[in-house]
């Protein structure tokens, strides 16, 4: 005969069970929901629009997903590492108005490499701060990405720069299609990007690291690991693929700016949560991003084709991120 007590464990083990099952068929609501989202959207606009599964189209989706695509991927980075980065579009104006000025002296090589270690810099400065003032990413991000902007201000004096005339076609290399069926080098470089940020999170220790950190960040302390390095480092990253973006921006307006890319950030980390990054830290993956980007950009090219009023995309953005992150929270209380 079994007793109270025993009664009450198998209770408390069923019921275990069962909060485990229900969040298992969460977590493959959310991996695949967003997936089935955008194999319906692509259903749709092939059903509807004559155009939509075009060459062309197909390929202006791509190269309209470089920036946004390069954003999310150090946005999904920073998240999973369980902070936030607002400054990336700032380091994205800041990097593209130096391989402008840099291009002017130095040539187009040298200021694309420029751009990119003030990409790095940038990124671990916030890094830095954000490890060493121990204050909020949130908070600290939104401060630098303001002085960052003031910075590229006066390095403009508030006007666009452009790179010499004789070497201006090749400052927009990146813009050029190439022999892949007329994909630009731009998407070539985003793809590229996202297979190394890709491999890097998902087949190496410090990826494992840096869900480690962002799950529990004192158990990953506790264990050894050197949270605030890693943490730089995720910042250096994001910084990179950040000043990366500038470039292809820049590329493709032949010049640069202090106001490139405002709000896109919100953007970049929007598509990052749509995907199934979860806002807490600790979960989540560079495809899951990728997913949510291209989800954004069919939305955006959708209104397109089918011209209706882009004023109700903002509308429809939104609601992906409130159901995106409310379904995470469902996620971990029923994990809980």
């Amino acid at each position: 005969m079994t007793t109270t007590a025993e009664n009450e464990a198998a209770l408390e083990a069923a019921e275990k069970a069962g909060g485990g099952a229900a969040a298992g068929r969460f977590t493959r609501l959310r991996d695949f929901g967003v997936v089935l989202g955008v194999v319906a959207i692509v259903v749709a606009l092939s059903l509807t629009t004559e155009t939509f599964l075009t060459t062309g189209n197909l390929v202006n989706l791509l190269d309209q997903a470089a920036v946004v695509g390069l954003l999310a991927c150090a946005a999904t980075l920073v998240i999973i590492s369980g902070a936030f980065d607002l400054s990336i579009t700032a380091v994205l104006a800041v990097s593209a108005i130096t391989a402008v000025v840099v291009t002017g002296g130095a040539g187009v090589a040298a200021g694309m490499a420029a751009a990119v270690l003030v990409g790095g810099v940038l990124g671990a400065i916030n890094g830095l701060v954000v490890v060493t003032v121990k204050v909020h990413s949130f908070i600290a991000t939104l401060a630098l990405s303001i002085m960052y902007r003031g910075l590229a201000v006066i390095l403009t004096a508030g006007a666009i720069v452009y790179p010499p005339e004789d070497v201006a076609t090749a400052f927009q290399a990146l813009s050029w299609p190439t022999v892949l069926g007329g994909i630009t080098a731009a998407s070539l470089l985003f793809l590229l990007v996202a297979a190394v940020c890709w491999i890097v999170l998902a087949r190496t220790t410090f990826g494992r690291r840096v869900y480690a950190i962002g799950g529990n960040e004192e158990a990953a302390r506790l264990s050894g690991i050197r949270v605030g390095s890693i943490r730089v480092a995720v910042f250096a990253i994001s910084g990179v693929c950040a000043a990366l973006a500038g470039l292809i921006l820049a590329a493709r307006g032949g010049s640069a700016q202090a106001s490139m890319a405002t709000g896109m950030e919100l953007t970049a980390i929007a598509a990052a949560v749509v995907g199934g990054t979860s806002v807490l830290g600790g979960e989540g993956a560079i495809w899951r991003g990728l997913i949510g980007v291209l989800l954004i950009t069919l939305i955006g090219n959708g209104f397109n084709l089918l011209g209706w009023d882009t004023i109700y995309q903002q509308v429809v953005q939104g609601a992906l991120i409130l159901g995106a992150v409310s379904f995470d929270r469902l996620l971990r209380r029923s994990r809980a």
